[in-house]
């Protein structure tokens, strides 16, 4: 099975696990360089993408990588990864609505994930899933 190196804010859960995904070695860094706190500029966004794509250089035999964050980042970061000669993929999973009565009479409303897959256009989906 292929390694996947999780270039995402979460950890991988127990079924990516399974799928194969990995934590870069110096996850903090791809975190940092994931979130951002002010309106970012396009340089800023294409800096923050090439320093992730670096993170990602070596770190993954299969050049297989997991990418998921701010929408805006997500088409800069596909073209550095992909200049370095990574496959950036998306999680696929569903969404799971779970509602719990709570003593008072109101309802909490949570969403649980349950991962099926990866989807990334440079590998037919049927190629990707996990299950």
């Amino acid at each position: 099975m292929d390694k996947i190196l999780n270039l995402t804010q979460h950890k991988a859960t127990p079924d990516q696990i399974k799928a194969g995904v990995v934590e870069p070695s110096d996850k903090g860094a791809v975190q940092d360089l994931l979130t951002f706190k002010e309106l970012p500029t396009a340089g800023e966004i294409r800096e923050k993408a090439e320093k992730i794509s670096k993170i990602a250089e070596g770190q993954c035999p299969s050049g297989k990588v997991m990418i998921g964050g701010a929408p805006y980042l997500m088409g800069p970061l596909e073209k550095a990864l992909k200049d370095k000669g990574l496959v950036p993929l998306y999680a696929f999973s569903e969404r799971e609505s779970v509602e719990v009565a709570l003593p008072d009479g109101s309802v909490k409303k949570t969403f649980v994930f349950k991962h099926l897959g990866f989807v990334g256009d440079d590998t037919p989906g049927d190629l990707l899933e996990t299950q």
